[in-house]
């Protein structure tokens, strides 16, 4: 009779009410820790809670209540009753009904597309139906008959409307001047790849190519001039249109030695980080890694050498597809796409482009593995072969120097590399050792790396620093009020201003991912603000096993470019 009484006694757990679509979909009870719940965080899922629509006409045709409006619970009394179809409030006849226009269905076909790109191009279509096309280049100027070959023109520029319709469209490369703007805003001036590698081959490649360029130049200029971003889109989906096509009437294209394909994805990819870091850049990513996978076991079978010789531009793309993977896994903690076969670790010689050495790049992967790994070490084994291999790592980063190029006689290079160096040790300390922004360790580096970002910016050095700012800004402490002097005027300010105008400055100078940056880096400040009132206990509480890193920053950091 106790027994009964006692099991009587207990309270009934309801439903959870806001559980995340995981573990909804398994039909598991979540735990709702935020920002991810424990189910994802040990299964490496992607956790969200999507609201999903439910109509009362349904409610009502099943003879249910609806929502809160009927009587029907689980703790309700047993002589209530679930209301009927005929108690039920509402209209009765069609002709009481209201009726909702349907929006007119459009013929439109997309690859690598979603409905935002939609929602976009039907209101351009929508708002510009009057108006004229966006402006173009001059058409004097595409033909070569004013002015020289590859000047750069700036959207404010006097020019025609007329020079971009597909009818006209010159094929000569003049049409396309902002080719060295983008390399110049990607990558070190004075050691471009785009200069000495995209370039030569671009002047002999076909319009695809050279589409590409101007559809990523067109997508930069957007950000600040919104007449950009119909004709951006539109020479988008025609190189969509002409890769697609490519690619099923000639299956065979992605197996050629000709790296057309490749730079093409490139290019489809740099749009995608340029345009507010869409997701879709993943695609491409992935992409690339399965056409690199084929394109090399087929020169393995050709030529029986188990590494196969490759051209200069096909090894840049490839550098370019692996290091945009390494970099962007930093902030989302996913498993990575390309290995680590690109990466020497002992080649300490700068790579200009990367902005740092194949050495420093190893370490890097090391510690996202490691990092990984912790996860599923429980036994006290696991944890002194963990803590053995994390000293190791640290020692590595600690004696590494990088050195420039016999022929480089610029020093902002090497002093980007060595920023980078101090930001992977904070991220090693952050990954590996559970670091705080409030360590003394970890506020020194971090002041430092900033105070050197700005004395860098102050030289139009900007390429390849938006790493370094990304870690320092998520890990500056929220209650350190110490100011950051201005070394040209003295001038003092807060870290968090500090960086919102380093970040301001970067994004005019620089093709990448800029805006949706600084939104993750605003969002993992804010979500330091709301912890600093809660106490350590409950702190200690929710995070469990993650790091200040996966509590913070992994969660808001997916699909987010780093390079």
């Amino acid at each position: 009779m106790e027994h009964q009484q006692r099991k009587s006694d207990r309270k009934i757990s309801s439903r959870s009410q806001h559980g995340c679509t995981n573990c909804r979909r398994s039909k598991v009870k979540c735990d709702e820790n935020k920002p991810i719940c424990t189910r994802c965080w040990q299964k490496d899922l992607q956790c969200s809670s999507n609201f999903q629509l439910k109509w009362e006409s349904t409610y009502r045709d099943r003879g249910i209540a609806f929502g809160r409006t009927g009587l029907w619970g689980k703790n309700a009394p047993k002589n209530r009753q679930t209301p009927t179809r005929s108690t039920e409030s509402g209209p009765t006849s069609q002709e009481e009904a209201t009726w909702l226009a349907t929006p007119t269905i459009q013929p439109w076909t997309f690859l690598n597309s979603d409905m935002s790109l939609i929602r976009r191009i039907y209101d351009e279509e929508q708002g510009h139906t009057q108006r004229e096309l966006l402006p173009a280049f001059d058409v004097k100027l595409a033909i070569g008959e004013q002015e020289p070959r590859g000047k750069i023109l700036s959207p404010s520029s006097p020019i025609s409307p007329s020079c971009l319709s597909e009818q006209t469209l010159p094929s000569s490369l003049s049409i396309f001047p902002s080719l060295d703007e983008i390399g110049n805003r990607s990558f070190p001036l004075s050691q471009s790849p785009f200069a000495s590698v995209i370039l030569p081959y671009c002047v002999s490649a076909t319009p695809t190519v050279l589409r590409a360029i101007q559809a990523l130049a067109a997508c930069h200029w957007a950000q600040y001039d919104p007449q950009y971003t119909n004709i951006s889109l539109q020479l988008k989906s025609r190189v969509l249109r002409e890769f697609r096509k490519r690619i099923s009437s000639d299956g065979g294209a992605v197996l050629e030695s000709d790296p057309e394909i490749l730079v093409i994805v490139m290019f489809l990819c740099l749009f995608d980080i340029v345009d507010y870091c869409n997701s879709q850049w993943i695609v491409h990513l992935q992409g690339a890694k399965d056409i690199i996978r084929l394109r090399r076991r087929q020169q393995i079978l050709a030529s029986g050498n188990a590494d196969p010789r490759q051209d200069e531009v096909s090894s840049f793309v490839e550098l370019f597809f692996a290091f945009q993977d390494v970099m962007g896994r930093t902030a989302c903690a996913k498993a990575d796409l390309f290995g680590p076969r690109y990466w020497d670790e002992t080649d300490t010689t700068i790579n200009p482009w990367m902005g740092c050495s194949p050495a420093l790049v190893s370490i890097l992967f090391s510690v996202m593995d490691l990092s990984r790994s912790r996860r599923s070490m429980f036994l006290s084994d696991d944890q002194i072969i963990f803590e053995t291999r994390a000293a190791t790592l640290k020692d590595r980063l600690q004696k590494l120097e990088q050195k420039p190029r016999t022929n480089e006689s610029d020093q902002t290079i090497p002093r980007i590399a060595e920023v980078k160096r101090l930001t992977c040790m904070v991220f090693l300390k952050c990954a590996l050792y559970g670091g705080r922004p409030s360590d003394t360790e970890i506020k020194t580096l971090v002041r430092k790396i900033i105070m050197e970002i700005q004395e860098l910016v102050a030289l139009e050095a900007v390429c390849q620093l938006i790493w370094p700012l990304f870690v320092a800004a998520v890990e500056l402490d929220p209650l350190d009020i110490e100011l950051f002097p201005n070394p040209q005027d003295g001038y003092v300010t807060n870290g968090r201003r500090l960086v919102l105008e380093l970040l301001e400055t970067m994004a005019m100078s620089s093709v990448s991912s800029v805006h949706r940056t600084r939104v993750v880096i605003e969002q993992v400040w804010n979500s330091r603000d709301f912890s600093v009132s809660k106490s350590p206990e409950t702190v200690r509480a929710s995070t469990m096993d993650l790091n200040d890193w996966e509590q913070y920053v992994v969660p808001v950091s997916d699909a987010l470019s780093l390079v």
